[in-house]
C-alpha cells in the first residue's frame, strides 16, 4: 500500500498545513493556497502571496510549497521540505549593484533566524534580470528585477515560522522597511477547494 494512503499521515500533514492559516503576517502581504504540484511527494500544500505597496500597485509576489513524504527523503535530510519562489522589481540603481546576490541571501537567512525558523539543507539561487530598452523603445526606463528561489527542511514539523519568514523575505524583496510582524487579526485565506 502507498505511503500517502495512510490517514494518520494525510491528518498530520493536514494539522501541520491548516496551522499556516493562523500565521500572522504584515498588511501588506496578500496570500491564498493554491492547488499545489502533487508530484513532487505523497502529500504537498502550496500558497501565493503578493505584497502591495502603498499606491496598491503589486511591488513583489512569490509561492510557498511545503513538500511531505512520511518515509523522509535522502536529498532533504528529512520527511518536510520548503521550497519558495520570490520575485521583485527593484530600483534601476541595483542594475549595477554587484552585492545584490549577497544582499538577497542575507534576506533569506536573516528572515529565517528573527522568526525562529530553524532548518539545515537550505539552498538558494538568485537571478537578476536587467531590462534595458533601445530604438524606438528608448524612452522605456531600465528595469531590475529579481528572483529568489529557496528551499530548506524544517528541523522540526511547525510550520509557521518557516512561512512566516518567507513573508519577511517577500517585504525585504519589496523594499519594505523591516518592522514586527503585523499582530492584527489572521483572516483566512481563501483555501484551493474554494475556488
Amino acid at each position: 500500500m502507498a505511503v500517502h494512503q495512510f490517514p494518520q499521515h494525510r491528518a498530520a500533514f493536514q494539522a501541520l498545513t491548516d496551522a499556516l492559516s493562523r500565521v500572522r503576517v504584515r498588511r501588506e502581504v496578500e496570500w491564498n493556497e493554491i492547488p499545489a504540484p502533487s508530484r513532487l511527494a505523497p502529500f504537498t500544500w502550496a500558497a501565493s502571496a503578493e505584497l502591495i505597496g502603498d499606491d496598491d500597485e503589486e511591488v513583489a509576489s512569490g509561492k510557498f510549497i511545503v513538500l511531505y513524504d512520511p518515509a523522509g527523503n535522502d536529498s532533504w535530510q528529512g520527511d518536510l521540505r520548503v521550497v519558495t519562489l520570490m520575485q521583485a522589481r527593484l530600483e534601476p540603481e541595483f542594475a549595477v549593484e554587484s552585492m545584490l546576490g549577497d544582499v538577497a541571501w542575507s534576506w533569506v537567512t536573516e528572515s529565517l533566524e528573527s522568526m525562529g525558523a530553524s532548518a539545515h539543507e537550505l539552498g538558494c539561487t538568485i537571478t537578476r534580470v536587467v531590462s534595458q530598452s533601445y530604438g524606438a523603445l528608448a524612452a522605456r526606463p531600465t528595469s531590475v528585477d529579481v528572483e529568489i528561489r529557496a528551499s530548506w527542511t524544517p528541523d522540526e514539523h511547525h510550520l509557521e515560522p518557516h512561512f512566516a519568514s518567507w513573508t519577511q523575505i517577500l517585504a525585504a524583496a519589496g523594499g519594505l522597511p523591516p518592522r514586527p510582524v503585523d499582530l492584527a487579526s489572521a483572516r483566512p485565506p481563501l483555501r484551493a477547494d474554494d475556488l
